[in-house]
C-alpha cells in the first residue's frame, strides 16, 4: 500500500475504550484470525482501483457556528486524485479521527480497515472522519452522550459532503459502537443525501442498555478523558501552530460529565439535572425510526455474539422490515473472522450508493453458529436469529449436580419438580474486573446454580434465552443476574448469555417497539416499587442472544447471583448487611429457564 498520507495505522488497530482510538484497552485479533480474516477478504483487501489517498481536513461550521473537524480522503492513483464525483462513506468519532500516539506515530480511523475504510477509499469511494463537538479537534462541548444536537451536526455534515465537488450527492455512513451511534442517531435526522448506513453494536433504547433491568453497568459510565487525550490530536491542515485545536480543547471543559449523567437518571421519565428533560427519550433512537423509514434509508446492523450491545442491534433490526442483520463470533466490534467484512460492506453500499452489485436478493441475516457442525459456521436466513423458534422450558431441580461450586448445586430438569428453595447471600467480594471487560465470567460460586444431566443429543439453540424466576429477598430491593453456562465433559464453564434485573424494576409493560416477544420493562418512576421482604414475586429475565449448538455429553448451567464484578459502582451501591435472596421452585407456578430451540 502506498498512501500518500502519514499514518502508520495497522489495518486491526483495536478501537479503544468504547470503541475508537486508543491502544490498549481492546483485544487484538490473534495472528491466526487475522491471517483467516485477511484470506477470506480477498475482492476488498486487494483491490487496486485506488492504491493511494489524498488527504485534506478544514474546520466546518454547523447550524450554530460551531466549527468540527473534518477530514477528507480520496481515491487517488500517485499525486492525483479520482476527478470524477464519487459517493462518500463518513464516521463520526468522538475518539479523535486523526491523533498521535504515545510514541508519536499518526493514527488514522480512515486508514484502518477495521470498519473497510481503506479497502471503501480502493474501491471507488470517498471517504471523511470527523470529531463530534466537544471532541478531538473538534470545538463545542457535549451536551449528552449522542444527543440531537450530535444528531443535527452528523445531518449538516452529511449535507455539506454532498455538496462537495468530489461527491456524487450519495452519502452512506458507517461505525461501530459510538460510531455505531452517531451512524444510528444522523440517520434519525433524515438526511436527504444519506441513503445507507452500517451500524455496529449501537442501541435502539438506550435507557434499556445502559441501565438494562434498572441496573447500570459498564457501557458508557467510564471516567470521562483528560484534556491531554484530545490535544494528541493532530490540527487541521489550517492550524499550522496548533492554536485553533489548543482552543477547540479547551472548549471541551465544559462538556457534560458522562457517567454522571447516567448515574443520575435512575428511571426511562427521569430528569436530567445536566440537560434539563427526560434526557433517556431523547437519546432512545426508537422514538425516530419513523424519519428512517420514511426517508428510505438502507439499513444494516451488525454485532458479535460476545457482546452486549448485540441484543439491541438484533432488535434494531427487527424493527426494519428489509433490514439486514450479521453476527459474527467473538467481542465488541472485532470484524467477524472467517467472513468477508469488508466485502460485505463494500457491496452493500455499492448497491445503495453506486446502484451496482445488487444482481441477487441479499438474505436477511448471516450469522455465525458455534459448535455448527462440530466447529462452528455462518448460515444465512430470511429470518432473524430466534424468530418462529419454539422454547424448550427447563425447570429448576433440587437434585444435586455434582458439578458446580454453588452452596446448592442444583439440577435444570425438563418436568416440573416438587416445591422446593434455595437462599443465598449477596457475595460483593468480587474480583476486579478488567478495565472494559465486555463478557461475564462464570459465576456458580457467588450464587446458585442450576445445572442439566449430561445433553443426550445436540442442542442447537438460536435466540434469547429467558429465566422466569419465583423470587423474595429480606430487603425491598436487590439485584438479580442471571448466566447460562455452557459446560463441557471436563468440566468447564463458559458463560454464553446472560441478563440482569432488580427487583424494584420487575413491573412489566408493553415496548414502544417491536421487542421480538420478550419481556419489556419500562423503568418508569411509576413502575418501580419495593418489593414486600418475604413476598414470593415472579420476574421474567431476558439474556443476550446466541445462536449455538451444544453437542450431546455437555451440560447447561443457569447461575443466580446478586452482583457482577462488572458494575463499575458497585462500592457505592452494595447493601450491608447484603441481601438474602431466595428462589422457589416447583409446585404450579414453578421456576424455570426457556431456551430457544431449533427443532
Amino acid at each position: 500500500m502506498n498512501d500518500h498520507v502519514a499514518s502508520n495505522m495497522t489495518d486491526f488497530e483495536p478501537f479503544g475504550r468504547d470503541g475508537v482510538g486508543v491502544k490498549g484497552c481492546y483485544p487484538l485479533i490473534t495472528s491466526a484470525v487475522a491471517a483467516a480474516f485477511l484470506a477470506a477478504t480477498p475482492a476488498a483487501l486487494n483491490a487496486q482501483g485506488y492504491p493511494d489517498v489524498l488527504r485534506t481536513s478544514s474546520y466546518v461550521a454547523v447550524r450554530d457556528g460551531t466549527r468540527l473537524a473534518v477530514n477528507i480522503y480520496r481515491p487517488a492513483r500517485g499525486n492525483e486524485a479520482q476527478p470524477a464525483p464519487l459517493p462518500v462513506i463518513f464516521s463520526f468519532t468522538p475518539y479523535r479521527a486523526r491523533f498521535k500516539d504515545k510514541d508519536g506515530k499518526v493514527e488514522e480511523l480512515a486508514l484502518g480497515d477495521r470498519l473497510a475504510l481503506r479497502s471503501l477509499i480502493r474501491a471507488g469511494y470517498v471517504v471523511a472522519t470527523a470529531d463530534i463537538r466537544g471532541k478531538g479537534a473538534s470545538f463545542g462541548h457535549r451536551r449528552g452522550f449522542q444527543d440531537r444536537t450530535e444528531a443535527q451536526d452528523g445531518h449538516d455534515l452529511v449535507e455539506w459532503l454532498a455538496r462537495q465537488p468530489f461527491s456524487t450527492g450519495k452519502v452512506g455512513m458507517i461505525g461501530c459502537s459510538y460510531l455505531g451511534g452517531t451512524t444510528f442517531h444522523t440517520a434519525t435526522t433524515a438526511p436527504p443525501s444519506l441513503k445507507a448506513v452500517f451500524v455496529g453494536a449501537s442501541d435502539l433504547d438506550k435507557y434499556a442498555f445502559v441501565r438494562r433491568g434498572g441496573i447500570p453497568a459498564q457501557f458508557n459510565t467510564r471516567p470521562d478523558e483528560p484534556p491531554e487525550v484530545d490535544l494528541a490530536s493532530v490540527p487541521v491542515d489550517a492550524d499550522a501552530d496548533g492554536s485553533m485545536l489548543r482552543a477547540a480543547v479547551a472548549e471541551h471543559s465544559a462538556n457534560t460529565p458522562m457517567a454522571a449523567l447516567w448515574y443520575g437518571m435512575p428511571y426511562r421519565d427521569s430528569v436530567s439535572d445536566f440537560t434539563g428533560n427526560a434526557f433517556w427519550e431523547e437519546v432512545g433512537t426508537y422514538n425516530y425510526l419513523d424519519a428512517i423509514r420514511r426517508a428510505g434509508i438502507a439499513t444494516y446492523f451488525w454485532g458479535n455474539w460476545q457482546d452486549e450491545p448485540t441484543a439491541q442491534s438484533l432488535l434494531s433490526a427487527a424493527n426494519f422490515a428489509d433490514s439486514r442483520f450479521l453476527a459474527g463470533p467473538g467481542s465488541h466490534c472485532v470484524p467477524p473472522p472467517g467472513f468477508d467484512f469488508t466485502g460485505e460492506i463494500t457491496r452493500f453500499f455499492d448497491v445503495h450508493l453506486k446502484g451496482s452489485g445488487g444482481t441477487a436478493k441479499a438474505p436477511r441475516a448471516t450469522y455465525w453458529v458455534d459448535g455448527l457442525d462440530g466447529k462452528g459456521g455462518y448460515v444465512t436466513s430470511d429470518k432473524l436469529p430466534g424468530e418462529d423458534n419454539t422454547a424448550q422450558v427447563w425447570f429448576l431441580d433440587g437434585g444435586k449436580s455434582g458439578t458446580a461450586r454453588s452452596a446448592n448445586d442444583g439440577g435444570l430438569v425438563l418436568r416440573a419438580a416438587r416445591p422446593g428453595k434455595d437462599r443465598f447471600t449477596v457475595d460483593y467480594d468480587l474480583p476486579d474486573p478488567e478495565y472494559f471487560a465486555f463478557w461475564a465470567k462464570p459465576m456458580d460460586d457467588k450464587g446458585l446454580s442450576y445445572t442439566t444431566a449430561p445433553l443426550s443429543q445436540p442442542a442447537k439453540i438460536i435466540g434469547f434465552p429467558v429465566a422466569h424466576l419465583m423470587v423474595s429477598a429480606d430487603k425491598p430491593d436487590a439485584q438479580v443476574f442471571v448466566y447460562l453456562d455452557q459446560v463441557d465433559a471436563a468440566g468447564k464453564a463458559e458463560v454464553v448469555a446472560f441478563g440482569r434485573l432488580a427487583l424494584s424494576h420487575r413491573v412489566e409493560g408493553r415496548a414502544p417497539y417491536a421487542a421480538m416477544g420478550l419481556p419489556f420493562h419500562p423503568g418508569r418512576k411509576a413502575d418501580v416499587m419495593p418489593l414486600p421482604p418475604g413476598q414470593v414475586v415472579r420476574v421474567n429475565i431476558d439474556m443476550t442472544p446466541i445462536a449455538r449448538v451444544v453437542p450431546a455429553g455437555a451440560r447447561l448451567r443457569l447461575t443466580v447471583a446478586g452482583a457482577d464484578p462488572r458494575q463499575r459502582n458497585l462500592k457505592d451501591i452494595r447493601q450491608n448487611p447484603a441481601p438474602v435472596i431466595t428462589v422457589h421452585r416447583g409446585g404450579a407456578d414453578a421456576s424455570r429457564l426457556d431456551l430457544p430451540i431449533v427443532k
